[in-house]
C-alpha cells in the first residue's frame, strides 16, 4: 500500500531546509544524475570538523538521533529516499537541537553526487529492505554495485555496519561483501543475546525484538 503523503510536506521540508538537502530528481537516470557533482560543504554544515559517518536508509531517525546525541564528537549524514519518511527524522533532530546531524533526501545510487570520495569512516545499513524476489537482487543495498559506491565514500579502513532481521538477506550480504573484496571483521546472529555497547536501536529493531525475532549484524571493512 502506498503511503499517504503527509500534510504540508513541502512546507515542512522547507522548514527544515537548514539541515536537509532534497535531491534534484529531474534526471531519472541514476548514473548520469550522480555525475553532476553538488558536493555538500561539510565545513559549513557542521560546526566542528569531526569524523563523518553515514546512515543509508535512516527512516524516521531514531537510530541516527540517539547515536548523534550520544556521540557529539562525530558528524552524521542521514540518508533517506522517501520524503514522506525523512521529514519525521528531520523534525526529530531539530526538536533535539542536534548540530551534528544532516539529512540527504536521495537514493543511495546518487550519493556520489553529494558526498566527496573518502569522506566517511563508517556507513550504517540498518534494516534495509531485503527485496527477497530474485528479480530485485540488484536493488538490494548490499549488492556489489552498491558496495562499489560505498567503497568510494569510505576512507581507507572504513567500515560498513549492517543490521537485519532477514536471515536470507544476511547470507546474501556476507557473500556480497566477500565477492566485492571487503574484509568481514565481525558477525553476530543474535544481537539480543550479544549486545554491542552504544548500539542504538532503530524503530524496526525495537519492534522485531519485541516479536522475538533474531537480529543479525555484520561489520565489513574496506
Amino acid at each position: 500500500m502506498r503511503m499517504r503523503k503527509k500534510n504540508n510536506l513541502e512546507q515542512r521540508l522547507a522548514g527544515c531546509g537548514d539541515i536537509v538537502t532534497v535531491a534534484d530528481l529531474s534526471d531519472k537516470n541514476m548514473l548520469t544524475a550522480a555525475r553532476e557533482k553538488e558536493y555538500l560543504d561539510l565545513d559549513k554544515i557542521f560546526p566542528c570538523a569531526n569524523p563523518v559517518r553515514i546512515e543509508i536508509g535512516c527512516g524516521k531517525g531514531k537510530f541516527v538521533c540517539e547515536t548523534a546525541a550520544a556521540e557529539r564528537g562525530v558528524n552524521f549524514i542521514a540518508v533517506e529516499k522517501i520524503s514522506n519518511v525523512i521529514i519525521d527524522a528531520c523534525e526529530r533532530a531539530k526538536s533535539l537541537d542536534l548540530k551534528n546531524v544532516y539529512f540527504l533526501n536521495c537514493a543511495a545510487e546518487v550519493l556520489p553526487k553529494y558526498i566527496r570520495p573518502r569522506t566517511a569512516e563508517v556507513i550504517y545499513l540498518n534494516f534495509s529492505n531485503p527485496l527477497p524476489k530474485e528479480g530485485y537482487k540488484k536493488q538490494r543495498l548490499t549488492h556489489p554495485r552498491f558496495l562499489e559506491i560505498y567503497r568510494g565514500l569510505l576512507k581507507s579502513g572504513g567500515r560498513i555496519i549492517q543490521k537485519t532481521d532477514d536471515a536470507a538477506f544476511y547470507a546474501f550480504s556476507l557473500e556480497s561483501y566477500a565477492a566485492a573484496g571487503f574484509k568481514i571483521t565481525e558477525v553476530c546472529e543474535d544481537l539480543a543475546a550479544h549486545p554491542v555497547a552504544g548500539d542504538a536501536e532503530t524503530e524496526h529493531e525495537s519492534l522485531f525484538k519485541s516479536m522475538g525475532k533474531k537480529i543479525f549484524r555484520i561489520v565489513a571493512e574496506v
